[in-house]
């Protein structure tokens, strides 16, 4: 007998689309105006749609074969070559584990994957990663020859027939999105597709995601859908639900990637309070003019201070 799909247990919203499913409307984008991300993590498949998508539109070398023992995950990280990273993550659920066997389920991912016999129960959480597009971006700010670039989208984008390959964008970013690629030495990362901006097309991540899990568009409407869908889930009883990034007030001005997820930022390897590391730099310099004259009038005072 041919099994069928249990039928959704996710109300519609008023498009008649299961909430979190938002169909790809591809938004109108202009120039000028702030482009991102929004990742609803809780309806994240780990297909790895996104990474398949991305790596063959930007030609980034394939991982087959590579699995870092870390459930599903072959990518392990954001790197020069992985401009998307699908992370796994299998963790002890706070629920009590019960006591009497249970019954097969059909169960819809991410779900709590619950053993008999009072076995721990585990909770297997996805998130497919990328860069934030910072509003204040520390790659941005080291770059010395310019190679890093805020588009007309508002997205950072590296040029490599700039980039020198100083690496020092690499430490800068308090998130370790970008890397050095191996064979050329320069930097890379997402540039959140660039080249399909300016033909008014979606990028490949968005478009590839089968359950718009990532969906792209205007900024302030992304956040917009944010809110709304953190919303949908508390008002469900799913109180683990909480933004990370959308706050413009935070250590990065506001990420251009803003994601829904189901735990603490650092379970899926996040930086729960990220700052630029740049923000002070103004800063920093008057504080090392000010010392430098202090220290120049000390040794003006040493020379010439016991004579006439």
């Amino acid at each position: 007998m041919t099994p069928t799909m249990p039928p959704s247990t996710v109300p519609p919203n008023e498009t008649g689309v299961p909430l979190g499913l938002v169909a790809h409307d591809d938004l109108p984008v202009r120039p000028g105006e702030r482009v991102g991300f929004f990742t609803d993590t809780s309806v994240c498949i780990g297909c790895k749609a996104c990474e398949v998508a991305c790596k063959e539109w930007n030609d980034l070398e394939s991982m087959v074969g590579e699995l870092t023992g870390n459930s599903y995950d072959n990518t392990g990280s954001l790197s020069a070559q992985n401009w998307r990273h699908v992370a796994f993550i299998e963790k002890p659920s706070s629920a009590p584990a019960p006591t009497t066997p249970v019954e097969p389920v059909d169960v819809t991912l991410p779900a709590a994957l619950t053993a008999p016999d009072g076995a721990a129960s585990l909770v297997w959480l996805m998130s497919s990663d990328v860069c934030k597009h910072c509003t204040e971006a520390a790659c941005l700010d080291v770059c010395p020859t310019g190679s890093l670039f805020r588009s007309e989208f508002g997205t950072v984008v590296v040029q490599p027939d700039i980039c020198n390959g100083c690496g020092y964008c690499v430490p800068a970013c308090p998130f370790g999105v970008i890397g050095r690629d191996e064979s050329s030495g320069n930097a890379a990362k997402c540039t959140l597709c660039y080249d399909r901006l300016k033909g008014d097309q979606t990028p490949a991540c968005a478009h590839a995601c089968p359950t718009d899990s990532i969906q792209f568009g205007p900024l302030d409407e992304m956040r917009r859908r944010a809110d709304r869908r953190v919303g949908e889930l508390r008002d469900r009883g799913d109180d683990r639900a909480r933004l990370y990034g959308h706050d413009p007030g935070d250590g990065i001005g506001g990420s251009g990637a803003v994601f829904l997820l189901l735990d603490e930022p650092e379970v899926y390897g996040l930086p729960p309070d990220p700052v630029v590391p740049t923000r002070r730099l103004g800063q920093m310099w008057a504080s090392a003019g000010v010392a430098g004259l202090g220290i120049v009038g000390a040794v003006f005072a040493l020379v010439f201070g016991d004579r006439g």
